[in-house]
């Protein structure tokens, strides 16, 4: 930080220390500076603070001393033989802002704090604001990271450890859960399931299906701070808790990922992990993702609805159905879903486009959706034969080394349930005849 910088940053504190009227703003910044009366430039820089700031920005500090320097009165002031130099300095705690969303009130770190349950240095550990995460070894890492390898590449999962785990489920419910999402956001959201983000497409004359490439990686820490201090956090606090919610991989774990599929595309997924990002394993990154996406949302929704087509998206799933309008026009829709994604800071996989007519089979996010949504009528019968084995022949013949096969045959009838409730509830019967002991 400069001398400029850290005058600029001492008379922000000091502006917001007392009365928000100029002879006390005036007083406070000439004592600050160890001077017996204002210089001109002081009592002109208080004007012009005034002018842009009817109310005090208790909870943006730094904004106001970059505001500081680029007044004509500060450029001023830098002219004298002797410079201002802040020689009494008064911390300022800061305030929330105005909170559109009921979120819980963090007017300050020792608030933060409080609601962790951390003292000021677990917390500055936690939010690694430095990115140590990239170099310190294992031991010391706030994640745990796992390569899983997918058909056109790999993916990297983050899980943070149990502490951290802890620090952010408060954080997703007292901070994030309230803030409000747009209704096309489906997927990791309360009352809101791959039922209800492929219900809309039902009985479509056509169905598109496009992806996000790297949907965690490609939303910045900066995107993140933004969403946060318009929840009206204090600069500070949004910066901490940005800190938390936030990773970048270690430079040994990348090493070792092996490139699959495209080379361009590893690089750039690289890229953006070594930069902070959301991590794809933190119980927070789908809500936080969810609320960084609120604008993409409403210009793709805006976009579908001028061709008289519906919008869903499910995490970095877009779908998009419609009638003779969207078919007609297919080709120069994409292409305009794409401009738009790019502009919002995304990169289309344009690899996973796909175009699906009513005579052929419309399958959204692993179901059926031609009449309603259902699993694939080969899964539907995969797992009747299943359950079928399993009560005559013992399940333990079908588990072929599996762990926890039950819990595992549990989940499968769960997520077809999910989409087709009766089916599922006829599994489910089938599955509580089984002697699972």
């Amino acid at each position: 930080m400069s001398r400029r910088e850290q005058v600029a940053s001492g008379l922000a504190t000091v502006l917001l220390a007392g009365a928000w009227q100029p002879p006390a703003m005036r007083a406070q910044v000439t004592a600050a500076l160890g001077r017996r009366t204002p210089p001109k430039w002081v009592v002109a820089l208080v004007d012009q603070v005034l002018d842009a700031y009817r109310d005090p920005p208790a909870d943006r500090p730094r904004e106001l001393a970059a505001y500081l320097q680029t007044r004509p009165a500060w450029q001023l002031a830098w002219q004298h033989r002797r410079p201002p130099r802040v020689v009494h300095w008064e911390p300022t705690p800061t305030a929330m802002g105005r909170a559109p969303w009921p979120i819980t009130p963090l007017p300050d770190l020792a608030a933060l704090c409080a609601l962790l349950a951390v003292d000021a240095g677990e917390l500055a550990w936690f939010a690694d604001v430095r990115s140590l995460e990239r170099r310190v070894s294992e031991p010391l890492r706030h994640y745990r990271w796992r390569t899983l390898p997918k058909r056109d590449g790999v993916r990297l999962v983050a899980a943070p450890k149990p502490r951290l785990k802890e620090i952010q489920r408060r954080l997703l419910h007292h901070v994030l859960d309230p803030i409000a999402l747009h209704p096309a956001a489906h997927g990791c959201v309360r009352a809101r399931s791959v039922r209800t983000a492929v219900g809309p497409h039902t009985g479509a004359d056509v169905v598109v299906r496009m992806d996000l490439e790297a949907f965690f990686a490609s939303i910045t820490a900066a995107r993140i701070w933004g969403v946060l201090r318009a929840a009206g956090l204090p600069e500070a606090v949004a910066h901490t808790l940005t800190g938390l919610l936030t990773t970048v991989v270690p430079r040994p774990v990348w090493r070792q990922v092996p490139m699959r599929g495209i080379p361009d595309a590893h690089w750039r997924l690289g890229q953006r992990l070594a930069a902070p990002h959301l991590a794809q394993g933190a119980p927070t990154s789908p809500a936080a993702a969810n609320l960084v996406a609120f604008t993409l949302d409403r210009r793709l929704a805006g976009l579908a609805a001028r061709f008289g087509a519906q919008y869903t998206r499910y995490v970095d799933d877009l779908t998009f159905s419609g009638g003779p309008s969207l078919r007609a026009a297919r080709s120069r829709f994409v292409a305009l879903v794409a401009e738009v994604v790019r502009a919002e800071g995304f990169r289309p996989n344009e690899r996973k486009t796909v175009v699906l007519g009513s005579a052929g089979r419309q399958q959204v996010l692993g179901a059926v959706v031609n009449d309603h949504p259902a699993l694939p009528r080969p899964e539907r019968d995969a797992l009747r034969a299943l359950l079928h084995n399993c009560a005559v022949r013992g399940w333990r013949t079908q588990a072929r080394g599996r762990e926890n096969f039950p819990e595992y045959v549990l989940g499968r009838i769960s997520w077809a349930g999910g989409l087709d409730p009766a089916f599922g509830a006829r599994l489910r019967a089938a599955y509580d005849a089984v002697d699972w002991t």
